[in-house]
C-alpha cells in the first residue's frame, strides 16, 4: 500500500533519458473531445484555437492530467497547421503561430508545477492527402518547428498520422530541432491507409530519426497495444531499437479497423456508451507494461481519472501515487465503510475486475455493422451500414473526407 503522494520530480532532463533509465513515463489524456464537451472546441475540424481564446480551460485540463500522474504535458496544438486552420474556417483572426505560442506557454506553466516534461506536437495535414509535394508538406511542419524552438520544449511529438509516409516527413523535419522525437501513428494491426504493415511503419520511422515510436488514438487500448507489439517485432527483425509508446482511444471499438472510431455511427456525439472504465485502464496499463512499452498514456476519450488509473496500476513500478489518488481508493477499498451492505460487498479488486458493465439501453446493439468500399482502387475503407455515400461531398474525394476527422 503506497502512502506517498507526489507529482513527478524531474530527475532527468528529457523523456528519452527517463526511458533510457527504464522508467515508466505516463502520458496525458485527450484534449479535443474533452474540451468540445466542455464548450471550448468546435467538432468537425477539431482545431485548437482555445489555447488563445480560453487559456483557462486548457490550463485546467492540463492541471487535471498532471494531478492524475502525467509525466508529460503535450502542447494543445493538434491540427494547428496553417492549411488545417484555413480549411476549418473556425477562426479568421488567430494564426497558427499565435496558437503554438500560447499552447507552449500553457504547457510549460503547468508542467513546471509538477516537474513534468513538455512535448511539442504536430499532426497530419490536409495538404498531404491532396497530393502536396514533399517540400510543401515539410514546409508546414517547419513553420510549427520554428514556433516550438522559440519556446521551452523538452521533446517533439509527431502524432495522429494515418499515412506513415507523411509521418516520416514530419519526423525528418522535427529531428532538425535537435531534441528527441516521438512518433505515433493512428493505424490498426492491418497497417496504415496504404496497407503498410505496423512493423514496416516502425522501421521507417526509426530510420527517419524517431527515438520513440508507437500508436495513438483511433482504436481501443488493447488493439493499440497489439499494434505496438507488431511494431516491436518489425524493429527486432530489422535490428533496430527504439522506445515504445501507446496512447490509445478511450472507447471500446471491437468492430473497427483501418477507419477507426471515426467510422462508427456514434462518432462524435454519441460515444458515451462506449467509454472504457477505470478498471479497463488498469488492464490496459498492465498489458502495455508487460509488452515492454514504457511510455503509456491516452488520447481521445481518456479523461484525468483514466490517467490516474494508469498511475495507480503502475504505482509499484513508479514508486509513488499521484496527488489525485488522495481522493481515490485503490480498487474501491473505501467502500468497506459504506452503510449499505450490497455496496460494501463491492469493495475489492475481484468485483470490479470481473464486472461486465451494462449500458442501460435494452434495444442497443453491442456492436455496429460495417460494410466495405474501395477507395482509389487500393484500400478497403469501412463505413457503417447506416452511412450513405451521398453524405460525402461530391467535390471531395473519399480519402480527403476520411482524413478530416
Amino acid at each position: 500500500m503506497f502512502v506517498q503522494y507526489v507529482i513527478y520530480s524531474n530527475q532527468y532532463p528529457t523523456g528519452l533519458k527517463r526511458l533510457d533509465a527504464g522508467e515508466v513515463v505516463v502520458g496525458d489524456g485527450g484534449y479535443v473531445l474533452q474540451l468540445e464537451r466542455r464548450g471550448y472546441v468546435k467538432a468537425g475540424h477539431w482545431t485548437p484555437e482555445a489555447a488563445v481564446e480560453h487559456p483557462e480551460a486548457v490550463r485546467q485540463l492540463e492541471r487535471e492530467f498532471l494531478r492524475a500522474g502525467a509525466d508529460v504535458i503535450q502542447t494543445f496544438t493538434f491540427y494547428c497547421s496553417e492549411d488545417k486552420l484555413e480549411l476549418s474556417g473556425n477562426v479568421s483572426n488567430i494564426t497558427g503561430a499565435q496558437i503554438n505560442n500560447a499552447a507552449c506557454d500553457l504547457a510549460r506553466e503547468v508542467a513546471d508545477e509538477g516537474g513534468a516534461l513538455v512535448a511539442g506536437g504536430v499532426s497530419q495535414t490536409p495538404l498531404y492527402v491532396k497530393k502536396g509535394s514533399e517540400n510543401e508538406v515539410k514546409a508546414i511542419f517547419k513553420k510549427q518547428l520554428d514556433d516550438f524552438l522559440k519556446k521551452d520544449i523538452d521533446f517533439f511529438m509527431v502524432e495522429y498520422f494515418e499515412y506513415v509516409g507523411e509521418a516520416v516527413w514530419a519526423v525528418e523535419v522535427m529531428k532538425t530541432g535537435g531534441k528527441p522525437v516521438g512518433a505515433t501513428l493512428c493505424i490498426s494491426p492491418d497497417g496504415d491507409r496504404e496497407g503498410v504493415p505496423p512493423g514496416e511503419c516502425a522501421v521507417r520511422l526509426v530510420k527517419a530519426g524517431a527515438d520513440i515510436v508507437g500508436i495513438n488514438c483511433h482504436l481501443d487500448p488493447l488493439t493499440c497495444v497489439r499494434t505496438v507489439k507488431l511494431m516491436k517485432e518489425g524493429l527486432e527483425k530489422a535490428g533496430l531499437k527504439a522506445h515504445l509508446m501507446v496512447q490509445p482511444l478511450g472507447f471500446h471499438t471491437p468492430e473497427c479497423n483501418i477507419g477507426g472510431y471515426v467510422s462508427l455511427p456514434e462518432y462524435p456525439f454519441a460515444l458515451e456508451t462506449r467509454i472504457i472504465t477505470r478498471w479497463d485502464v488498469h488492464k490496459y496499463a498492465r498489458e502495455a507494461y508487460n509488452a515492454g512499452i514504457r511510455y503509456i498514456g491516452g488520447c481521445c476519450g481518456f479523461e484525468p481519472y483514466h490517467i490516474r488509473a494508469i498511475s495507480e496500476e503502475l504505482a509499484e513500478e513508479r514508486g509513488f501515487l499521484p496527488p489525485a489518488s488522495t481522493k481515490h481508493s485503490l480498487w474501491a477499498s473505501t467502500l468497506e465503510t459504506h452503510t449499505k451492505p450490497w455496496v460494501k460487498a463491492r469493495a475489492g479488486r475481484q468485483y470490479w475486475e470481473n464486472l461486465l458493465p451494462a449500458s442501460g439501453r435494452p434495444k442497443c446493439p453491442s456492436m455496429a455493422t460495417f460494410i466495405s468500399i474501395r477507395v482509389l482502387g487500393h484500400i478497403s475503407v469501412p463505413l457503417m451500414e447506416t452511412s450513405s455515400l451521398w453524405e460525402i461531398k461530391k467535390e471531395t474525394s473519399i480519402d480527403e473526407h476520411l482524413v478530416e476527422d
